[in-house]
């Protein structure tokens, strides 16, 4: 059974380059989908609760889903997470952590704070586009997300 529903992603990425591989590997996988990104934890905050300059709905729709890379400036990724699975609003929107690490402490640290996934980020751009193929047949085709 397919419940197929385009998602909006929401990429919390401080690394340009990582960036512009995650923008590009989703273009492969989900043409259809729009993915957003900030460059770090703060800015994903200020995005989820609609704080300028996110206030436009239209130019930064909701996101069904948010990958979060942990080691950011300003505001990591725990602290993101935190604050995400402490609003009300917000706690619903499944959290996958993005990241280079695949420590035993970020894993089951993340996990217990209420991440959905936790992903390393692979070491290619084929591997990269794999992992997309995966988030999207996931989230978008075999899950039902909270509106």
């Amino acid at each position: 059974m397919s419940f197929e529903k385009p998602i909006q992603i929401l990429v919390a990425e401080d690394d340009e380059d990582d960036k512009l591989l995650i923008l590009k590997a989703f273009e492969r996988t989900l043409p259809k989908e729009k993915v957003t990104c900030v460059e770090d934890g703060e800015a994903l905050l200020k995005y989820l609760k609609r704080d300028p300059p996110y206030n436009d709905l239209e130019k930064y729709p909701k996101p069904d889903i948010i990958l979060l890379d942990l080691n950011m400036p300003r505001k990591d990724g725990r602290e993101a997470l935190a604050e995400i699975k402490s609003i009300d609003d917000l706690k619903s929107i499944p959290v996958i952590i993005f990241t280079t690490s695949n420590s035993a402490d970020d894993i089951q640290i993340t996990y217990k704070m209420g991440s959905s996934s936790f992903i390393t980020k692979p070491g290619s751009f084929e591997e990269l586009v794999k992992v997309t193929e995966e988030i999207e047949n996931y989230w978008s085709k075999t899950v039902l997300l909270p509106e």
